[in-house]
């Protein structure tokens, strides 16, 4: 059994699980186009499709595994500003931190705030010793963030299901 999530506070972020209410919002984030480039387009074109993704995707794997995608919302407001939290690929023993943020919400810190806070409950919470971290091949913003956090590059990867090569990064908690 996996210890229930009850969430993630930072100085100015809450994550919280997705509910369908989010299906806007998702639907955007997930049709921006560096979601697109370096992410891939996961057939989300309309609400009943982000619903489905929040179900399938996110809950379903939080469900299976005791964590998933959470969405990042500004505490003073609860505006959704993007995702994060940790994922369990094929392929990967490790489970890897995931991270999406809207093109408005970046270079403001959130990302290294809430990536932060994500590894600690990762290592107090889920008791992980250690976490992979995946990358597009020249997604500079995501890998100067990996390398803030104290992330290691190991080598290039090819998952299965996945087109292209990604970069693997690993940390120590």
């Amino acid at each position: 059994m996996h210890p229930p999530f009850v969430g993630i506070q930072t100085r100015r972020f809450n994550l919280r699980l997705l509910n369908d209410a989010d299906a806007s919002f998702i639907l955007g984030l997930l049709n921006e186009p560096d979601w697109l480039k370096y992410i891939g387009d996961r057939g989300v074109h309309t609400l009943d499709d982000a619903k489905a993704y929040i179900h399938s995707g996110p809950l379903a794997m939080i469900k299976k595994y005791g964590f998933g995608l959470y969405l990042v919302e500004r505490q003073e407001d609860h505006m959704p500003v993007g995702l994060c939290g940790l994922l369990q690929r094929d392929g990967l023993s490790w489970p890897d931190i995931g991270f999406a943020y809207c093109a408005q919400f970046r270079r403001q810190g959130i990302a290294f705030e809430v990536a932060k806070a994500t590894l600690e409950y990762a290592q107090s919470v889920l008791g992980l010793t250690k976490v992979a971290a995946l990358t597009a091949i020249n997604n500079e913003a995501s890998i100067g963030l990996l390398r803030k956090l104290g992330f290691a590059y190991e080598r290039q990867i090819a998952l299965t299901g996945q087109a292209e090569t990604s970069n693997l990064y690993f940390k120590t908690l």
